[in-house]
């Protein structure tokens, strides 16, 4: 459990490093931005890259919707979500802070931009409101869920489960960053919340009811729809 718990651990680490890394330092960067495409896209590698590389020890999770989702659908024991959920949380927050140590050398650095935290309102990248937040972290989280229940069954093709879900992050990223700036991860969610402004903590609690509840929708549709 100490070697899963670490795989989770560092698994969300990179996580929040390579995809908040991507939006705070390289997304509007003069002459050479990577935008909400790249950033999108750099989400979807970092899940992709620590799949391949520590799937085998930990079943990749790196969320804690995920963690809660397939404990909803059978894959894995209700026993472990709390520690999966708490390596998940303190490998995001030292992410978080490796990138802020990054960030702040630059002379005119400030978290006013939200330091890529999520939110909704007048801190939603597109001006959306709570309930829009709310409908899109809710079914983006499910549809996440469907696609790792589904890539992940035993009759699945296998090799491929962490292309598919790289891939499905990149697209629920290309979809809801106007919207939220994309959590649909709790844990990804609460580290650059730790470091951003105030607001950011005060609307956190959006971004883990809605990717929870996400995430047991999807086990239902996945388990409606598939027989284990």
């Amino acid at each position: 459990m100490i070697k899963k718990l670490g795989a989770e651990f560092f698994g969300t680490f990179w996580l929040v490093l390579g995809g908040c890394g991507a939006a705070v330092l390289a997304a509007g960067f003069p002459g050479f931005g990577i935008g909400f495409l790249g950033v999108a896209l750099a989400f979807g590698l970092t899940v992709l890259t620590m799949a391949y590389a520590v799937g085998h020890v930990s079943g990749a999770h790196f969320n804690p919707a995920v963690t809660v989702g397939l404990a909803a659908a059978g894959r894995v024991g209700w026993g472990i979500v709390p520690g999966y959920v708490v390596a998940q949380v303190l490998g995001g927050a030292l992410g978080a802070f490796v990138l802020y140590l990054i960030a702040s050398g630059k002379a005119d650095f400030a978290t006013a931009g939200g330091f890529a935290s999520n939110g909704y309102g007048e801190h939603s990248p597109g001006g959306y409101s709570l309930t829009a937040a709310l409908v899109c972290e809710v079914v983006m989280t499910a549809m996440f869920l469907v696609v790792i229940l589904g890539v992940t069954h035993r009759n699945a093709p296998a090799g491929f489960a962490p292309l598919a879900i790289g891939l499905a992050l990149t697209l629920i990223h290309l979809i809801s960053i106007p919207v939220t700036n994309t959590s649909v991860n709790p844990a990804r969610s609460t580290a650059v919340a730790l470091f951003a402004d105030g607001w950011a903590m005060q609307q956190l609690w959006l971004f883990w009811l809605a990717p929870l509840a996400g995430g047991v929708i999807g086990a239902f549709v996945h388990r409606f729809i598939s027989e284990d």
